[in-house]
């Protein structure tokens, strides 16, 4: 700001007639180097431009004295510069970036924040000071008030959905002059969020188990998804009806938030079916419909994990006559698909276990039989192993068993490996 002495002012003594006898002395703040007398005449002036935001106004004093002999002619004069204000400064911002938030869907006109800037120009003095708040960026989803800086949502709820949008950006503009033409810009950011409410339900997807889940052991997880966030978001499930409702449990896993499907008593079929409801913890009343709870019917595929076949002994004990014919039968062996009539089972010998091919057995029926005569003296026990094989499955799958033969029966042996028996033959 210039104060008004750009232009000079005089002072003036009534002691003084012109005569040049009378002398004008300066004194008091910035006297002799901001302001300085003309001694002559009492024209004041000052030396260099001033700011009224630096100082307002300074206090000088006065005085004429006799130029002979100094003698004062008058009493010392006190008298006040004030520094008239120009618009030079634009208005600032408390923050360079303001951050807000308000809750997604909120009625037109509910308060965010407010944004606050301040103009170091003279308030008490024309409009340098005077602000008027706007929006240069931002609209239509907020209004600035244009006197206080307050800004609220300017859509309503049905636009402010933070699943479609979180974050906006404004910038905000504090003009002066009130917001005349000509007047000094100051401008900031402001950042807002749309926080959550639970405006959402959840929702569920399908899934499928193995047929040889055990119980108790999780055996799949139903995946619900709630776009809202926090504990808004959390949710529990409940199996309400279906034919597996008494063969499954439900469980809320707390990290993910996702259904845990347990088997309490599971039995051979080939799907199940429930009904599966969701919904949130946590209700706000103000959302709450009766879309808040998701129903899904939800089949349960259960899928064929393939066994092999079983032997209905643990061992076999077979006796033959040392004379016995070519084409005896020695005993049979029988085995079955565990997963029911869906695949026939056929039989061989794992000629590892018959290297001389002294036996064989029937494909079809199990029936083990000579094919080559025995020599009691030479050897008198063989080990045989008989291998069953799933007729629908290009590879084995196959249980080893211990079969006996020998001249008495016994029972004895143990279990080694699945699909496969071995005969220990006494002739």
């Amino acid at each position: 700001s210039c104060v008004s002495l750009c232009v000079p002012h005089q002072l003036k003594s009534d002691q003084d007639y012109g005569n040049g006898l009378v002398k004008y002395v300066l004194s008091g703040e910035g006297a002799g180097s901001i302001f300085v007398i003309d001694e002559n005449n009492g024209d004041l002036h000052a030396t260099r431009r001033l700011d009224r935001e630096e100082k307002a106004f300074y206090i000088l004093r006065a005085t004429v004295v006799n130029k002979q002999t100094g003698q004062k002619l008058e009493p010392e004069t006190e008298f006040t510069v004030k520094l008239h204000d120009i618009n030079d400064n634009e208005p600032k911002f408390s923050k360079e970036v303001y951050t807000g938030s308000v809750p997604e869907r909120s009625d037109i006109g509910t308060s965010v924040i407010q944004v606050t800037a301040t103009d170091a120009d003279d308030s008490m003095y024309g409009s340098s000071a005077k602000l008027v708040y706007s929006i240069s960026q931002g609209h239509p989803y907020f209004s600035v008030d244009p006197n206080t800086g307050v800004i609220r949502t300017a859509l309503g709820p049905g636009n402010m959905d933070r699943e479609q949008r979180e974050h906006y950006q404004m910038v905000i503009d504090a003009k002066d002059m009130a917001g005349q033409r000509g007047g000094l810009t100051g401008t900031t950011i402001v950042n807002i969020t749309l926080t959550d409410v639970n405006d959402n339900p959840p929702r569920i997807h399908e899934f499928r188990v193995p047929e040889s889940a055990k119980s108790g052991t999780p055996v799949g997880r139903i995946v619900a998804t709630d776009r809202d966030i926090g504990k808004n978001a959390e949710m529990y499930f409940t199996i309400v009806s279906g034919d597996g409702m008494d063969m499954f449990d439900i469980s809320t896993d707390k990290e993910t938030q996702e259904g845990v499907i347990t088997p309490l008593d599971f039995e051979k079929k080939p799907s199940y079916t429930v009904e599966i409801q969701v919904q949130n913890t946590q209700v706000d009343p103000r959302f709450w419909s009766p879309a808040s709870k998701d129903m899904a019917t939800v089949r349960i595929g259960v899928d064929d994990v393939d066994e092999p076949p079983l032997f209905d002994r643990a061992s076999y004990v077979m006796e033959v006559k040392e004379d016995a014919a070519v084409g005896v039968a020695v005993g049979s062996v029988s085995a079955m698909d565990p997963d029911g009539a869906r695949s026939k089972v056929k039989y061989s010998i794992d000629r590892r276990t018959d290297m001389d091919r002294l036996f064989n057995v029937h494909p079809g029926n199990g029936s083990v039989f000579l094919l080559k005569g025995l020599d009691r003296e030479e050897t008198a026990w063989h080990n045989v192993s008989v291998i069953a094989t799933e007729f629908s499955k290009s590879r084995q799958k196959v249980q080893q068993l211990v079969v006996q033969i020998a001249s008495a029966l016994q029972i004895s042996a143990s279990t080694i490996s699945p699909g496969k028996l071995f005969m220990l033959l006494r002739v």
